[in-house]
């Protein structure tokens, strides 16, 4: 086997090396030293709550689940990430006809939460990447076994936001 100088060199070195070191032990302290920075928080909808008004002349018996549906408008800003690989986490109660949808303060209606046109399970998360925002919505669902009377409702979630 043909080696250059410099294959030599090295090799002799290493060899040298490992005869010195063979015959003493040493112990030698490490140091290692860092600063770990988190990314900047990301701010949904400015830190203020998220409103969707439904308005005040829903008709009961149009309430079906695709009818008086709403866009839920939402804002997200995130400084600089290590990735924008994000998902929404929607957190709040079942409604007690359906565990799948938001409990409102009327027990037979529920609000039904959409992500880019598809059910969105409470207490779930989907995935997309920062800045494009999947599109929310909500929808309005009455309890078919139940007679919806009418009145003011309100219903209350938690979105949360987090690195994937």
């Amino acid at each position: 086997m043909t080696m250059s100088a410099s294959s030599r060199a090295v090799l002799t070195c290493g060899c040298l090396l490992l005869t010195l070191c063979k015959g003493a032990m040493a112990d030698v302290s490490v140091s290692i030293r860092g600063v770990v920075l988190a990314p900047p928080p990301c701010i949904i909808n400015g830190e203020s709550t998220l409103n969707v008004p439904f308005g005040d002349d829903l008709m009961t018996t149009r309430i079906d689940g695709v009818s008086y549906k709403r866009v839920v408008p939402y804002t997200v800003t995130c400084g600089p990430q290590p990735s924008n690989d994000m998902r929404l986490i929607l957190q709040g109660g079942g409604a007690g006809f359906d565990s799948t949808l938001l409990s409102t303060s009327n027990s037979n209606l529920g609000v039904k939460l959409l992500i880019n046109g598809v059910s969105w399970k409470l207490n779930s998360s989907v995935n997309f990447t920062y800045p494009t925002l999947p599109k929310m919505e909500a929808v309005l669902v009455r309890n078919l076994d139940s007679t919806l009377s009418g009145g003011a409702f309100s219903a209350t979630a938690t979105l949360v936001l987090a690195p994937q």
